[in-house]
């Protein structure tokens, strides 16, 4: 008490007064020196560099801008206050993983790190102000912390930006003067640390949320929720590098903060439009909500000479692209998500009966209610493809499915539940079938979410490489392949890797009736001077039915032998990869034999080869003008780059709602290949006027097809989730009405799935009006350095307009 009054000036103050003073001046002054020293090492620590794979998905880059970086990739920034270094945010995602159970593990996990993250940070937060006490510059490191707080608070939400951006109008100045080098998290570096001898679905796994927001009323929620990651956005030039993460110096917005900075800086990649420039129209056509421009021309067929050959089941491309809408049909849901759509989808998105009358004896479609159900049956299979699968397994075990056998084309595939069951086998099947009295088969498939297009063996080769499927199926599949000297049988020979399979699977195998016997004579004969070899004939007791498997040969000492040169072998000038309306040849080509020729050798077992650079690539110069497997390496590491830090949660898509997706360029598969982990599978398109790469994209366990963009593409209507354009349409330019392309993009996209277009600002200005005029959502627009990102999302409108088209209308 009497030290306390006198320390407050009451009375005389005590002899050892100044002992005492020097003491507690002394210890002070120690104090401040030793804080001195500590607040002088701190920068030198935080200016080390933690150098990560910059591809490798979830990993943080920590640089000397340590908190800074956080507010700089805060959504709803203005542009001005996002200066400075790039910064990578974790990527979240929409339950896109095949294992839901390995899912809700990394839920756990994540859950348990954030909440160390949290009581890290308040801890640090508690230090500054025990140690530094409250200047204006100490109250906004606070304000870094708890921002830095509240995302790892909110991982898997959504962030406080009115609260967030506040604080940071009042700090941001300050900050990026002067907080350039204040320290990163120690909980993030140890978590990174920790990831780098991860593999790649572990890291996935790591930095998953634990959950999402499915419903489509929530849009505006999930566009702020994913948009919190950096934008990497090259889009021109030399692709094959492997590229960084768009800078924060053209800012890291939310879709809404880029729509809101687009109406004030018009100039930006997003214009001002007058939806009134475009007057869409709903199509008027006897196929209605299932019309398919080339394949409904109706006026094109009645004018055809002979339909022996199936050409009426062929394309036939109306003279001018269409630019009308197709209507959708009444009482037209949200397609019902895989796996569950495997075995069931609405009635209402594909009202066809047909063949549950003729088909549903033999367990193909029901009718259950509001739903079409899929019992997993086929004519040649009615007691499940599962059981079917595993006898052509054990006929011959060396088939290895979804090892050596991994990319493999089913012929006259009906609704497609022999390659709908094959995903559990890791196998990759193009289904196919024409549009005929088998009504919507193909359609039912899309639906279900498995892949299938439209395509017939008729006049014309198949739309796909030469050499590249590891085995071909053909189950009653109603192809006359004993005809005309195996014409058709010539063309499977075509596109059948040497060494691969073809599976038959048909009544003359097993049936000992005249007719069918004459069938299998005429088949033998043909096969054996193809040089294919008769491996073996299973016999499948359950289903009453037997498949001969054959095998094509892998060097050409058989052709040589061959008394007869029948069929003949093709003219060297015969290029076995050109199949872009290109005529049947009834001939055969030579086995490569070469070592450095694809074909050759047997591609890496599945999953090697979706990673590893082919053999053949070594002597070839690449895409982009460098050496092929340099380009092949940094265009994996790209796309990898681009997903995983950019398109899982920063563009504003529910990855949950999507399964089939398309590649519209693709290049060496590098989109698809990075996707590999997802419950997706993509269709990569090679435009016919772009180099050809489809069969790299083959040898890699990938699959795709040719087209031409100025056309219609061989699909039905609604039959994928996701669309991607990379350098598309401005390739496309001064070629195609881009009008058009976009109207064919709005007949095989499903309402609410979505289109990411990465291209020119130019190009992206055009498709951003052109989207906003079929009333489609913007749900991310960036743009930077001429080259500009856009993600939108169809919807339900359909105009009210219609437009007669006098091609399509019996």
């Amino acid at each position: 008490m009497v030290v306390g009054r006198n320390f407050r000036g009451e009375g005389k103050k005590p002899s050892n007064y100044c002992s005492t003073v020097s003491i507690a001046v002394f210890v002070a002054f120690c104090l401040v020196g030793i804080w001195i020293v500590m607040s002088s090492i701190n920068p030198i620590q935080n200016s080390v560099i933690q150098v990560s794979d910059p591809i490798n998905e979830g990993k943080h880059i920590v640089s000397e801008n340590g908190f800074k970086q956080f507010e700089d990739n805060i959504s709803d920034l203005p542009e001005e206050s996002t200066r400075g270094d790039s910064q990578t945010r974790k990527s979240h995602i929409g339950s896109p993983l095949e294992n839901q159970d390995d899912q809700k593990g990394s839920e756990n996990v994540f859950d348990n790190t954030a909440e160390e993250n949290q009581q890290e940070v308040v801890r640090d937060s508690a230090g500054l102000e025990k140690g530094h006490g409250n200047t204006t510059e100490e109250k906004e490191s606070d304000r870094n912390l708890n921002s830095e707080f509240v995302e790892t608070e909110n991982l898997g939400g959504q962030i406080d930006d009115d609260r967030l951006t506040s604080d940071e109008g009042k700090s941001d100045k300050s900050v990026n003067d002067d907080k350039s080098g204040t320290e990163k998290s120690t909980d993030e570096v140890t978590q990174q640390d920790e990831m780098d001898g991860w593999t790649e679905e572990e890291r996935i796994k790591k930095i998953l949320p634990s959950k999402i927001k499915q419903s489509t009323g929530e849009n505006d929620t999930e566009s702020d929720q994913n948009s919190q990651v950096s934008k990497e956005i090259s889009i021109t030039g030399n692709q094959s590098e492997t590229l960084t993460e768009a800078s924060n110096e053209s800012g890291n917005l939310s879709s809404k903060a880029v729509e809101a900075y687009n109406e004030n800086e018009p100039q930006r990649s997003s214009t001002s439009i007058d939806s009134s420039n475009y007057d869409w129209k709903l199509c008027k056509t006897s196929a209605e909500s299932e019309y398919i421009p080339c394949l409904d021309n109706v006026q094109a067929i009645r004018k055809l000479r002979s339909i022996r050959h199936y050409e009426h089941r062929e394309r036939h491309c109306p003279d001018e692209a269409s630019t009308c809408l197709v209507p959708l049909p009444e009482g037209y849901r949200s397609p019902i998500k895989w796996p569950k759509s495997r075995d069931m989808i609405w009635y209402n998105n594909a009202p066809h009966t047909k063949l549950v009358e003729a088909k549903g004896h033999q367990n193909w479609v029901k009718v259950t209610g509001e739903y079409l159900t899929f019992p997993g049956g086929g004519t040649q299979f009615k007691h499940g493809a599962l059981h079917y699968i595993e006898f052509i397994q054990k006929s011959l075990p060396t088939i290895a499915w979804g090892k050596r056998s991994r990319v493999i084309l089913d012929v006259g595939c009906g609704v497609a539940s022999f390659g709908g069951y094959l995903f559990e086998k890791d196998v990759l099947t193009m289904s196919f079938a024409p549009k005929d009295v088998h009504e919507a088969q193909v359609q039912f498939a899309l639906e279900r979410g498995i892949p299938a297009t439209l395509g017939v063996m008729g006049t014309k080769r198949l739309p796909f490489p030469g050499s590249v499927f590891d085995l071909l199926h053909c189950a009653r599949c109603r192809v006359p392949w004993h005809e005309e000297g195996g014409k058709l049988l010539l063309e499977l020979n075509r596109v059948l890797r040497p060494g691969g399979y073809f599976v038959w699977s048909a009544t003359p195998v097993y049936q000992k009736d005249p007719e069918n016997v004459g069938i299998w004579k005429d088949m033998s004969k043909i096969t054996m001077s193809m040089c294919w070899d008769l491996v073996v004939i299973g016999k499948d007791k359950l289903n009453g039915i037997a498949a001969a498997i054959y095998r094509k040969p892998t060097d050409n000492e058989c052709y040589y032998r061959r008394l007869k040169n029948e069929p003949p072998m093709c003219n060297e000038s015969d290029d076995p990869n050109k199949a872009w309306n290109i005529s049947l040849q009834d001939c055969m080509h030579q086995v490569p034999e070469g070592a450095s020729e694809r074909g050759s050798v047997w591609p890496e077992q599945w999953p090697l080869r979706l990673e590893k650079s082919p053999y053949w690539l070594d002597s070839q110069s690449g895409f982009y003008g460098r050496a092929a497997p340099v380009e092949f390496t940094a265009d994996y590491k790209h796309w990898k780059n681009v997903i995983y830090r950019s398109y899982l949660n920063g563009i504003g898509m529910n990855w949950s709602t999507v399964r089939n997706v398309m590649e519209m360029r693709a290049v060496y598969g590098g989109f698809a290949a990075a996707l590999k982990n997802f419950k997706v599978w993509v269709m990569n398109v090679v435009p016919i006027d772009s180099q050809d790469t489809l069969a790299l994209i083959y040898e890699r366990g990938l699959f795709g097809i040719y087209h031409d963009w100025c056309e219609s593409f061989s699909t039905y209507p609604r039959s994928y989730d996701l669309l991607h354009a990379d350098s598309l349409f401005s390739n496309l330019k001064g070629r195609c009405n881009i009008v058009a392309v976009i109207a064919e993009v709005d007949r095989i996209l499903r309402p609410e799935g979505y289109f990411i277009v990465r291209d020119n600002v130019e190009t992206i200005s055009e498709i951003e009006s052109i989207a906003k005029s079929l009333n489609w959502d913007v749900r991310f627009s960036y743009s930077k350095s001429g080259e500009g990102l856009l993600c939108v999302q169809k919807t339900f409108w359909r105009p009210t307009k219609v437009e007669p088209i006098l091609s399509a209308i019996v």
